[in-house]
């Protein structure tokens, strides 16, 4: 699925990137603390160091600047998890390791996930796809990497349930961002992270150790 394109009158593609950087990071703490729909793109200008005419130059409507916020993010958060997830070794110790290191990028850029996960709805029906795309993508490193422990022995799970644990990994990685009001008065990051893991290699242990009991391939 291709990138979607943003028009802008600008030809400098520095420039470009330079302010539309700028307007992402402006657009953020606003979508946070107004929402998308009450925000206004004269607000992003301000927030964002120029006036609503040089905003224009780079974006054409507000939901570009939507779909801006939210690619930024998940490109963020993909480049991110590939250096903190190591989808060839193939070990449980691997895995949690790499679970762990998620967790942390999504401690970093809380306020990033807190509005993706309220405003992707927001964005247009032929940007949706593509970045709802890019999620599924991550959620694929994280299935790749839990394959590559079954196919050393170290667990015993069938696709199905493979595909189950990525996709609640990434959720409750997530769910430290768009929980936080009630999390983060009962954990730390760390004791979030150290309980998290417990329970989700508590989980896949006990369901490959009954498989090999039952003696199940």
């Amino acid at each position: 699925m291709k990138k979607r394109e943003v028009h802008a009158s600008v030809k400098d593609e520095r420039l470009v990137k330079k302010r539309r950087n700028e307007m992402i990071k402006g657009a953020v703490s606003l979508f946070k603390e107004k929402g998308f729909h009450r925000t206004t793109t004269r607000e992003i200008a301000r927030a964002s160091g120029f006036s609503i005419g040089t905003l224009y130059e780079y974006i054409r409507t507000k939901e570009d600047v939507l779909y801006l916020v939210c690619d930024s993010i998940y490109d963020e958060v993909q480049e991110r998890l590939k250096q903190a997830l190591d989808t060839n070794k193939g070990t449980i110790e691997s895995l949690e390791l790499g679970v762990a290191n998620y967790f942390r990028v999504m401690d970093d850029m809380q306020d990033e996930v807190l509005v993706m996960y309220q405003e992707v709805k927001s964005l247009t029906k032929d940007a949706l796809p593509y970045v709802l795309r890019k999620e599924l993508e991550m959620v694929g490193m994280f299935e790749n990497a839990i394959k590559r422990c079954v196919e050393n022995g170290e667990l015993q799970l069938s696709e199905q349930e493979v595909k189950m644990i990525a996709h609640n990994i990434f959720v409750q990685g997530q769910m430290w961002g768009f929980r936080r009001w009630a999390l983060h008065k009962l954990y730390s990051i760390e004791e979030y992270i150290e309980l998290q893991t417990s329970l989700l290699m508590k989980g896949i242990k006990g369901s490959s150790a009954e498989k090999r009991q039952r003696g199940e391939e």
